[in-house]
């Protein structure tokens, strides 16, 4: 059972509990319509290359793409997704102190669920010119009012676990970070808390053409 796995159980079940005592789901924690609720379905790996921007850590041989919070001390701390054939050989822009070695690179690979392997050459995020995402919002505000937003945001860690990157509300939406989806939670949220409240956005973004 991988990582992700153990902690969308404990998240599941958590949720459910929660819910159950506050009488606002029904028993398996399914909202109207029969649709499963956030955090209780897991998104397939993707079938091809992914791309994700984020900073590698390297401690002593263990190489991890942190996609979300870095923290600020020297060298600096992260977890993340295991990659599986890093090397620093012939690759610029890297930092080391001690046994830690990192840098912050747009990587192309395959993400299997679990850990990280690199198809392309990393690409130094000084130099990295991606295309403007589309806003998913189409310059609308949410519906979402600021205490049920905040009691959302409150679930997320039981409910997606270390799928989970990070959250915040903004102009009636919850937005919310997260390593990888292929619309199974947003779907989710749209049939649980409504179609314009949560936004889910992936860090890793299937590689087109």
């Amino acid at each position: 059972m991988t990582r992700h796995r153990r902690h969308f159980l404990v998240g599941a079940l958590t949720a459910a509990s929660v819910l159950l005592i506050s009488g606002c789901a029904s028993a398996n924690n399914t909202p109207a319509g029969g649709t499963a609720a956030l955090g209780s379905v897991w998104p397939a790996p993707p079938a091809g290359d992914v791309i994700a921007q984020g900073t590698v850590m390297d401690v002593d041989g263990a190489v991890e793409l942190c996609l979300g919070a870095i923290m600020e001390s020297y060298p600096p701390q992260c977890s993340g997704v295991p990659i599986t054939n890093w090397t620093w050989d012939d690759i610029d822009g890297s930092e080391n102190s001690g046994e830690v070695t990192w840098g912050a690179y747009a990587v192309q690979g395959t993400y299997d669920g679990e850990s990280f392997t690199v198809t392309e050459e990393p690409i130094m995020l000084a130099l990295y010119d991606p295309m403007m995402a589309e806003d998913p919002t189409g310059g609308e505000p949410g519906e979402g009012e600021e205490a049920e937003l905040l009691s959302i945001q409150e679930e997320l860690p039981d409910r997606l676990g270390e799928g989970l990157l990070g959250s915040g509300p903004q102009d009636g939406w919850l937005w919310v970070d997260v390593v990888w989806d292929d619309g199974t939670w947003q779907d989710a949220a749209d049939a649980e808390f409504g179609p314009q409240k949560v936004l889910i956005r992936s860090a890793m973004r299937e590689v087109s053409g």
